[in-house]
């Protein structure tokens, strides 16, 4: 059976939309300049945002990031977020119900704080992820700028896609 007897009687019921071409390759300006027209919307400079975002997919902890930036770990958290970073609020979403519920008016800060659980930090770091969504432009900017720098630092030279970290096989004898 060949595919064009499979495919006969197949019809279309969807339609797609049209992204357009897709583009990977979007390094060729610095993360910080694409940063430099959202810098009223950003906690920190473009600069700083820019060393965030680095050290931070480098695999730098936050509080780590947010020290080479020159900015407190809660600025560098709440930069992170309006890049569209996942994972920088320290509550799990179900405890994040509390400080929506509080920004609602139906609980009172006190109860809410109670109820997120952590402490008064956490509590004004969630606040400010419920309060201020990820900038669609500022995270189109760092996926470009993260997936153009993966292929020059994860290859290091190497065809293997582990990079070497399974090690070689005589090492198991």
């Amino acid at each position: 059976m060949t595919l064009s007897e499979i495919a006969d009687g197949l019809e279309v019921t969807a339609s797609q939309r049209d992204r357009g071409v897709a583009v990977a390759d979007d390094t060729e300006t610095p993360l910080v300049d694409r940063l430099a027209e959202h810098a009223d919307d950003l906690p920190c400079t473009p600069a700083a945002t820019a060393t965030l975002v680095d050290a931070y997919t480098a695999g730098r902890s936050v509080g780590d990031a947010a020290r080479e930036a020159g900015v407190t770990p809660m600025t560098g958290a709440k930069a992170l977020h309006r890049c569209g970073v996942e994972g920088v609020c320290p509550l799990a979403p179900t405890r994040r119900d509390a400080v929506r519920d509080w920004l609602d008016g139906r609980l009172a800060r006190s109860e809410a704080v109670a109820l997120a659980g952590g402490d008064e930090a956490d509590f004004a770091l969630a606040t400010y992820v419920e309060t201020h969504d990820p900038l669609s432009a500022v995270d189109e900017a760092v996926d470009a700028h993260v997936a153009g720098s993966a292929g020059s630092a994860g290859s290091a030279g190497s065809d293997d896609a582990l990079g070497g970290a399974l090690g070689s096989p005589d090492g198991l004898r």
